[in-house]
């Protein structure tokens, strides 16, 4: 039976070890992902990619600031549409080579995709998201003339803040189904979708300044494709209890309820594991046969279910 898997690529996986984000270092990284994922092809795997923007987006909001006297910013959704595109012809430039090298001939397509949130959504009334880098305050308030929120953090300066809504649905998902179930392998739901929001000020959907959990997105991507897994590849080898202290464990694998005990406890914090532990439970719940959290350079292995934080509907301990 063909496996057909929805990788989720975190955008700090796709740059260099030591976190630089230039052209070349997101490149290289990209290729050597999109060689694993053109071996799980090779194999017979059914993939589906998605991917994060984090360092993407952050380097945009740096050009927005240093450029707010000359022209004014551009909106959060805009960004995340620029970084679809760019981090999308760069994924389907790379998986084309390495499936040509391979002998295979499978088309590859990328698709700027829209993920609708609700517009009453609790995070716009209350922004709490923290984005982009720290700033004087003289500079922050040229950024706040422009209609943005920004806080005073004490001594390391003013950041911004948005919102960070649940997102819904995943608006362009039929496009993406229709070309998988062509053959294709797509590049959908970057960065979480382009977040949009329908209200009475227009007839269809509009984007709002927003950024959406990939991750959680992912979830609704995969149902939308009828993935069978869930692999979220990120830059760590597992998921942790008692992460950072003498006695941490690795949880290699475990059951959707153990999971969700441990992110009742507090065990991931509020950091970017939580919403991973959150998105592999919900796939599994939704009918998803398993989700895996695993190293980036371990896309294969993790498919497999032989690397990484293996989740299943099953219990197993810890």
């Amino acid at each position: 039976m063909v496996m057909r898997t929805l990788i989720a690529l975190g955008g700090n996986a796709m740059t260099a070890p030591d976190g630089r984000a230039r052209p070349e270092d997101q490149i290289a990284a990209v290729g050597v992902a999109m060689e694993a994922v053109a071996d799980l092809i090779a194999g017979g795997v059914e993939v589906v990619l998605t991917h994060g923007n984090g360092p993407q987006v952050g380097n945009l909001l740096v050009k927005n600031e240093l450029a707010a006297h000359v022209v004014p910013p551009v909106p959060l959704d805009w960004c995340g549409a620029q970084t679809q595109g760019t981090l999308g012809f760069v994924i389907v430039s790379a998986l084309e080579a390495s499936l040509t090298a391979r002998g295979i001939a499978k088309p590859v397509a990328a698709v700027v995709t829209r993920t609708l949130v609700d517009a009453h959504d609790p995070g716009f009334r209350k922004p709490t998201k923290p984005i982009g880098r720290y700033l004087p305050a003289d500079q922050a308030a040229a950024m706040i003339a422009h209609g943005q929120t920004w806080e005073d953090r004490g001594d390391r300066g003013w950041r911004r803040v948005v919102a960070s809504p649940e997102p819904l649905e995943v608006l362009d998902a039929p496009a993406v189904a229709t070309l998988v179930e062509a053959g294709f392998v797509v590049v959908a739901g970057g960065g979480g979708g382009i977040p949009m929001a329908r209200d009475a000020s227009t007839p269809g959907p509009r984007g709002v300044e927003a950024v959406i959990d990939k991750d959680l997105s992912a979830v609704l991507l995969a149902r939308a494709v009828r993935a069978d897994q869930l692999v979220i590849a990120t830059d760590v080898d597992h998921m942790f209890l008692r992460w950072g202290r003498s006695d941490a464990s690795a949880l290699r694998r475990v059951g959707v309820e153990e999971l969700r005990a441990h992110l009742a406890a507090g065990e991931f914090g509020g950091g970017s594991m939580a919403p991973k532990a959150e998105a592999a439970c919900r796939f599994v719940e939704s009918g998803g046969k398993r989700a895996v959290i695993a190293a980036l350079g371990s896309i294969r292995e993790a498919v497999l279910g032989e690397a990484g934080t293996v989740v299943e509907k099953e219990s197993y301990s810890a």
